[in-house]
């Protein structure tokens, strides 16, 4: 018998996606060797190339685009010596929203220490409403600093206007 192993934040999607489609409030035990399940969500992020950009000089952005590459996403890392500029230019539309670096995936902005389950729910369910995910500032315990697996804070989903709901609180 042949074992695939899944990431963490694989982990998580496919528990939301189970228990969507079965309607159960317990958390199940992620079917590994489900090809259609697996394969539909490597497929969603094997065609979703992240555009990163960051400071040249910044650590946690480093290791927040290893972390994407780990988890499966084909990242395109651009340093950028005026972070300000690309969240203007990209519409970011509040500074409350704003953290160290600025991703764009299918059209929808990305900023800060989102986790990687956040970012395969939002390009599996592609809601309309929304321009993008949050994790503003730097939370401590994010993947990209200090940790890889998202404890104590949340991620906002944002739309064009700037209004804010919890996406996933950690």
């Amino acid at each position: 018998m042949q074992h695939k192993i899944i990431s963490f934040s694989r982990c998580l999607l496919l528990s939301t996606i189970l228990l969507s489609a079965c309607g159960q409030d317990s958390t199940p035990i992620p079917d590994e060797s489900n090809p259609t399940i697996t394969s539909s969500l490597d497929q969603i992020i094997s065609q979703s190339k992240i555009t990163v950009y960051k400071s040249p000089t910044c650590g946690c952005c480093k290791e927040w685009v290893t972390y994407l590459q780990d988890e499966g996403f084909t990242v395109d890392s651009i340093d950028h010596d005026n972070m300000d500029e690309i969240k203007n230019k990209l519409g970011l539309p509040k500074p409350e929203l704003k953290s160290c670096h600025t991703a764009v995936v299918d059209g929808y902005i990305i900023e800060g220490h989102v986790p990687a389950n956040d970012i395969e729910k939002l390009l599996t369910e592609k809601p309309s409403s929304i321009k993008g995910l949050s994790a503003p500032g730097m939370p401590v315990n994010s993947p990209g600093m200090a940790s890889r697996i998202p404890k104590d804070y949340a991620v906002l989903s944002f739309t064009e206007t700037g209004e804010t709901a919890v996406y996933s609180q950690y």
